[in-house]
């Protein structure tokens, strides 16, 4: 497969799957929080990945979506609860919503000793008129680093919806 195919995938599907990941964790067993992040992974892998084919190499390209998205969404999933979804969120809306382009904002479930940050790194309006961040997140989880980039925009209610 072509490495720029990956490279894309993996820099527009990480940060999407490990907040679908995150959605996923509401589950209170091991079992469901991994099974539940797998399926949002595969799913939005699976999406992204079709977006970055053209052609031929689109089966190849969704199909790779697909497999990195189970991947990080089972590992992801497998670990984190809602508390620590709800410390990630929060962040990440704080993070948006306020912080200078190159602060990071961080988290850390001291139950559970699970931590992540979130950095914009460039802030634009959208030709709608819309606010827009990109932004670098990372998730620390038994002491394996996942990375992500990320762009947002803020809604018309105020809260921000990832579009890439």
């Amino acid at each position: 497969m072509n490495r720029s195919i990956v490279k894309s995938v993996s820099r527009v599907a990480i940060p999407v799957i490990l907040i679908g990941s995150l959605g996923a964790c509401a589950g209170s067993d091991y079992g469901n929080k991994q099974l539940g992040g797998a399926a949002v992974g595969g799913a939005l892998g699976g999406l992204l990945g079709s977006k970055v084919g053209g052609g031929s190499g689109q089966l190849a390209a969704t199909a790779a979506g697909a497999v990195l998205g189970m991947m990080l969404g089972s590992e992801t999933g497998k670990s984190l609860d809602r508390a620590d979804r709800a410390y990630a969120a929060q962040t990440q809306h704080a993070a948006l919503e306020t912080a200078p382009v190159g602060a990071t904002a961080r988290w850390v479930n001291p139950d559970t000793g699970h931590s992540g940050t979130v950095t914009p790194v460039r802030t634009y309006q959208a030709g709608g008129g819309q606010y827009c961040r990109e932004y670098q997140q990372t998730v620390v989880v038994g002491g394996r680093e996942q990375h992500g980039y990320g762009t947002a925009c803020r809604q018309p209610d105020g809260s921000w919806q990832v579009v890439n």
